[in-house]
């Protein structure tokens, strides 16, 4: 359990007890909050007009599902989607009941790690179900409280709380993918080519499809969420949904460009590597033409015919170290100047 989960949390409703359930609360049509205890709920929802319940679990067990699915009249599959997880964002309407499946991303001891948040919204009613990594949404309900005019709105402003905080809880993870990056450029530009950058690039680029595949179907949830479902979600948070919606655009948006640098990134550095392996093959061609020159004179002259005229010469052998000096200085200095050495 995360720590803003402990029962000491600033939050101004009860804990119930039990594996899974973090809180449960009624807000009247005041928007105040009030204590209620999970076997209550199906009296509270019948004897409420206005008002709605607020039920946060957290990797809840199969009975508790079961209580929940009793309490709320909730469709047996999406109670099965919440209970096994590993299920791709999406919405689907279930009779008078919306099923919102959401990834969330947390940063922990510098690697992101996935988890997801399955949201039943019903006409008097909202259940959030978090499973993995996950931030504790006692801030949210927190700051909620703080504003009991928009709560009185009913379930669909709670909502909106939470997908504002998943969505703003991106913008820090994307930041600091921004911040490896321009690290690995550095690292990609500089004299030494190293191997963990490339392996650094290729984690990097596996995350941000892993952080896009996270965000890009937010976009069709929110565009829903604005436009439709008009039986529960109230024409005064059409506002709120939409400034959301703007928000992950921009988050995908940044997600984008990011994996297209690091694509980008990813070229040149094995362009650079592919440049220096260049530079290394000229400069052992170089150094390989002026080991050949003074070997082809050596071998020419070392060939034992007794007809060649130079043996019989009186400086034959000075003559022919200063020609082969020669040679070597002239090769040095043409291939110095071709940038071969």
């Amino acid at each position: 359990m995360d720590p803003l989960d402990r029962p000491d949390a600033p939050v101004a409703v009860s804990l119930a007890s039990g594996p899974g359930l973090i809180n449960c609360a009624y807000y009247g049509a005041d928007g105040q909050p009030a204590e209620l205890d999970i076997e209550d709920i199906d009296v509270t929802l019948a004897a409420s007009d206005n008002g709605f319940i607020w039920l946060g679990l957290y990797e809840p067990d199969e009975p508790l599902l079961a209580k929940a699915r009793s309490e709320f009249s909730l469709h047996p599959l999406a109670i099965e989607d919440a209970h096994h997880a590993h299920q791709r964002p999406k919405i689907e309407a279930y009779g008078d009941s919306l099923f919102i499946v959401l990834h969330t991303a947390q940063r922990i001891d510098g690697a992101i790690r996935f988890g997801e948040t399955h949201l039943f919204l019903g006409r008097h009613y909202l259940v959030s179900v978090r499973h993995g990594a996950s931030l504790s949404y006692a801030p949210v309900r927190s700051r909620c409280q703080q504003h009991p005019g928009l709560l009185a709105i009913g379930p669909s402003y709670a909502l909106y709380a939470i997908l504002d905080y998943i969505v703003d809880n991106y913008q820090p993870i994307v930041h600091a993918y921004q911040e490896e990056l321009d690290s690995l450029e550095r690292l990609i530009f500089a004299e030494t080519l190293e191997r963990t950058t490339l392996i650094r690039l290729y984690r990097l680029k596996g995350e941000l499809t892993k952080m896009r595949l996270a965000v890009s179907p937010m976009q069709d949830i929110l565009n829903q969420l604005v436009r439709l479902h008009p039986e529960l979600i109230d024409e005064r948070m059409r506002l709120y949904f939409r400034d959301v919606f703007d928000h992950a655009i921009r988050i995908n948006e940044s997600i984008d460009t990011l994996r297209e640098m690091v694509g980008a990134a990813l070229s040149v550095n094995l362009s650079l590597v592919t440049v220096a392996q260049g530079e290394v093959v000229k400069r052992l061609a170089g150094w390989a033409a002026l080991v050949a020159a003074p070997t082809l004179i050596a071998s020419w002259y070392g060939m034992n015919f007794t007809s060649m005229p130079e043996l019989t010469g009186r400086h034959g052998y000075a003559i022919t170290a200063t020609i082969t000096a020669l040679v070597v200085v002239g090769l040095y200095v043409v291939l110095k100047r071709a940038r071969w050495l």
